[in-house]
């Protein structure tokens, strides 16, 4: 009489051990998934604008989550009750927002209406820099060769700038719309922040009870490794562009560069956004010290290549490491893709995201390997 199959044999052998049969599977999972969706995307309205409405207040107090968690958690070690310290880190938050709001928007304000009072001067200094530049002979020479018409470049460029000031005002009332929705996100910030510094560390544990009791040792090794993930990268992402903005701002002042703070809280908040961020950040910048003179911009490339080889030597590697190990080629195809698809919000989140999707598609394919004789060199 033949053995009688081990329980599972046949799943091994039929399923997990033929790569073609799992991956038709996956492909047709994907596709059944997507088909559903696409079929039944005027029930899931309700639940997008939810998701809208609440995402940037939970996504901002994640990020502060992240980066005040370990001064609470610090605190607590020390023997302060938790919410005594949360308390503290409000105080400390509230104070350091009043001395910034003080010393720093007013200058910021002054350079902001002025930057605006100017844009129709600013405007016509750069038509007239074209044309000084197009006059230059050499320059000329040069353009000939390359059979360029630097004069219908200076036009076009004329024209989109002259549409763009034009569609200005639209764009101040789109611009408005979005800042009230950043305020009332900033308004119930405190709230929701409060109670994910009180309960946060425990929120894994319930997401674990609502699994099988055999995945819940792999689901707490998956959740640690992604909150590692994050927040490495988002306490790196931070610092290094607040790095950045102070260096650039110095640097600025140095070189005499006008809307220095300007100028440098801008590269500050676009440097968030890895690669593309310093290449969005340097373009008004170039703009400024054209406008002001030759001499301006060679100024302005010295500041900028000190800050970057300073940035990518000393202090990326320093707060950043390789925490993520994400290839660069990989990090540009996905902020622009994320991008397309999402818009700013999917700029900035694009990286977090890939590095959690990494960390899951990783476990899945440990899960595969282990329980699968398709990998023949897999380690026992």
């Amino acid at each position: 009489m033949e053995p009688r199959p081990q329980k599972g044999t046949f799943f091994r052998e039929k399923i997990l051990n033929n790569k073609f049969v799992v991956y038709t599977i996956i492909i047709f999972i994907l596709s059944m998934t997507i088909f559903s969706l696409s079929k039944i995307g005027f029930i899931l309205i309700p639940i997008s604008i939810f998701i809208k409405t609440i995402a940037l207040p939970i996504i901002l107090a994640g990020i502060c989550f992240y980066l005040f968690n370990p001064l609470v958690d610090f605190l607590e070690r020390k023997g302060v009750k938790r919410i005594i310290s949360i308390l503290v880190l409000y105080i400390v938050i509230i104070g350091a927002l009043a001395i910034i709001i003080s010393s720093v928007i007013p200058p910021l304000k002054n350079q902001v209406d002025r930057l605006i009072d100017n844009i129709p001067e600013l405007t016509h200094d750069v038509q007239h820099a074209v044309t000084n530049l197009s006059n230059n002979r050499y320059v000329e020479q040069g353009l000939q060769s390359a059979n360029t018409d630097l004069d219908k470049i200076s036009k076009d460029a004329s024209k989109h700038l002259s549409k763009y000031v034009s569609g200005l005002s639209s764009g101040i009332v789109n611009f408005v719309g979005t800042i009230t929705e950043i305020i009332l996100s900033v308004a119930v910030l405190p709230f929701i922040l409060f109670y994910l510094l009180k309960d946060g560390k425990n929120l894994p544990n319930y997401i674990v009870k609502l699994l099988p009791n055999r995945s819940r040792s792999e689901a707490k090794f998956i959740l640690a490794d992604m909150n590692h993930a994050l927040s490495a990268y988002i306490r790196g992402q931070i610092f290094v562009a607040i790095c950045i903005g102070v260096l650039l701002f110095i640097g600025y002042l140095i070189i005499g560069l006008d809307y220095a703070l300007l100028l440098a809280i801008i590269a500050m908040v676009t440097n968030v956004v890895p690669y593309l961020g310093p290449i969005i950040a340097i373009i008004p910048a170039i703009i400024i010290a054209f406008i002001t003179s030759p001499f301006m911009l060679v100024k302005l490339a010295i500041v900028w290549a000190v800050v970057q080889l300073l940035e990518g030597k000393v202090i990326s590697p320093q707060i950043m490491g390789r925490s993520l190990d994400i290839h660069p080629i990989t990090v540009i195809f996905v902020i622009l893709t994320a991008g397309n698809l999402f818009g700013i919000i999917g700029i900035i989140l694009a990286v977090p995201g890939y590095a959690v999707l990494k960390v899951i598609i990783t476990h899945i394919y440990q899960f595969i390997r282990l329980n699968s004789t398709m990998y023949p060199d897999k380690k026992a």
